[in-house]
């Protein structure tokens, strides 16, 4: 994201406050004590960094998982979510990696792009911004389709209210309820709703193993397929489901520019406890809610219960998870937009190969301004942006009743962007041993060797880059293979769509 006026550390905090001894502060950070930092950094815990990624990957797919394993059989259905959250993981990872060559605080796909594909950085950023507009009008359209049911559920009288059973109704309802949240700047902030949203898919793992538990369901269940799968034509129909189920990554870099303590320690530990729980609940919900029903599970495993009070606060509880996640589909989409509408063709002469200075870099969005917040917008662009979002994204929600086919494709492309191809290709350009920026980021990294107490080693990170080069080499290769393995699942996911969902209307 863009960044706000840079302040020098003359032994004080960001707030103004002195520098406590609790305050953390890396080796490479007291190292580069005189350099400046940009953006809001510092502010957000390890714990509330995990809440808020976590959120950001677990939505309402996971209740799309156990007819997943259907298609796919028990055993190749759990190697795929494990494969799934590893090459997901990996990509997240490549981002703690590439946010090491940026301004502390200043990381985006826009700030990345302009340092190794500038003249593509606005198509990057276009896609980042339609991908996340689509799915935050998904969710309102969730809203708009699930409350009138639920109000039913709890009062058979609701039907006789008219505008109780309006989906329109709703969705300007809930508005009122998303609309602030869309409005703050730091994603550490959305913390709270996010751990509400976590009760919610916590109810929803609950609920789906008690019913297994409780076996009041094996009456009319299918068949079981433990190792076979129904054909490999269902099976790639459901393989973009639980591919696209771990996209959180437009909202890694927010992440990485607000954590207090960005070492590469804390920034992996982030990544593996997100996969890893989300991960979790993906497995324990596709094979208790398969077991529950076999062969004949459904598409949302919550609608296939008995109507009773509990399936009835299920649907409250995607409600609920769908309402806190919309505003985190705002965030990463404003600043896309934001970076869209600054872009500006840069010439070959104007290459940023052509300075190893980082500030000298970035763009001209990234470095510091005196009217700019820690995003680098002021308040009035900042409003604007988010405005037309919320405003666009809802009358859209209230004239169409499903985006089926759009988001289709563009999870296809979208997704599978910010997942696999631009973290791969981005560090695979960035590390070059040619690359003035990469030689700078060594150069450091030598001299931090003689600081102690460093907590940057870890996966394919080594302490050193001398003692480590063949792990360098390595992670530079593994990344240009995730992105085309993310070339690949594109191409894979395009074709699947234009027959199961195109030919299907």
């Amino acid at each position: 994201m863009s960044a706000y006026l840079a302040t020098e550390d003359h032994g004080e905090d960001h707030d103004g406050r002195p520098a406590s001894a609790n305050s953390y502060r890396s080796p490479r950070q007291r190292l580069n004590r005189g350099r400046k930092d940009v953006g809001v950094i510092g502010q957000a815990g390890w714990s509330s960094s995990v809440i808020n990624l976590l959120n950001t990957i677990v939505g309402a797919g996971v209740l799309a998982m156990p007819l997943a394993l259907s298609r796919m059989g028990i055993t190749l259905g759990v190697l795929v979510i494990l494969w799934a959250g590893i090459t997901a993981g990996f990509g997240l990872y490549l981002q703690t990696r590439c946010a090491r060559y940026l301004e502390r605080g200043s990381a985006s796909f826009s700030a990345l792009s302009q340092i190794t594909y500038p003249n593509a950085a606005v198509i990057f950023d276009a896609a980042i911004a339609i991908k996340c507009f689509g799915v935050g009008v998904s969710y309102l359209i969730i809203i708009g389709d699930l409350m009138p049911g639920v109000i039913q559920g709890f009062s058979d009288s609701a039907a006789n209210i008219g505008f109780m059973v309006d989906r329109q109704f709703w969705v300007t309802a809930f508005m009122i309820i998303v609309i602030p949240l869309s409005f703050l700047r730091r994603l550490d902030s959305l913390k709270y709703t996010s751990v509400i949203a976590l009760i919610s898919i916590g109810y929803l793992v609950i609920l789906v193993f008690a019913h297994f538990v409780k076996g009041d369901t094996m009456q009319g269940r299918g068949a079981i397929r433990v190792v076979r799968w129904e054909s490999a034509v269902a099976t790639l129909s459901s393989f973009p489901v639980i591919v696209f189920a771990y996209t959180c990554h437009q909202n890694m870099f927010s992440i990485l520019n607000e954590i207090n303590n960005n070492s590469h320690f804390r920034t992996t530990g982030v990544v593996i406890a997100s996969v890893g729980i989300a991960a979790f609940i993906y497995i324990l919900v596709a094979i208790t809610g398969y077991l529950s029903f076999g062969n004949e599970v459904a598409g949302n495993i919550v609608g296939m219960y008995a109507p009773s009070i509990s399936s009835t606060i299920g649907k409250a509880a995607i409600v609920v998870l769908v309402m806190f996640s919309y505003p985190l589909q705002v965030h990463p989409c404003r600043a896309s937009v934001d970076a869209v509408l600054k872009w500006r063709p840069m010439k070959r002469s104007e290459s940023p190969q052509s300075s190893p200075s980082r500030l000298a870099s970035l763009p001209p969005s990234v470095k510091s301004g005196p009217s700019s917040r820690g995003d680098g917008m002021g308040e009035t662009r900042f409003a604007a942006i988010t405005t037309a979002i919320i405003v666009l994204s809802y009358v859209v929600a209230m004239t169409v009743s499903s985006l089926e086919k759009v988001l289709a494709y563009v999870g296809s492309t979208g997704s599978t962007s910010i997942s696999f191809i631009l973290p791969g290709l981005f560090y695979y350009k960035i590390s070059s041993p040619d690359s003035p920026h990469h030689q700078r980021l060594m150069k450091e990294d030598d001299d931090e060797e003689d600081v102690p107490g460093s907590e940057d080693e870890g996966l394919l990170g080594g302490g050193g880059l001398k003692g480590g080069l063949w792990r360098k080499t390595l992670l530079r290769r593994l990344s240009l293979a995730l992105a085309i393995y993310g070339c690949v699942v594109m191409v894979t996911c395009l074709i699947t769509n234009t027959i199961f969902v195109v030919a299907t209307h």
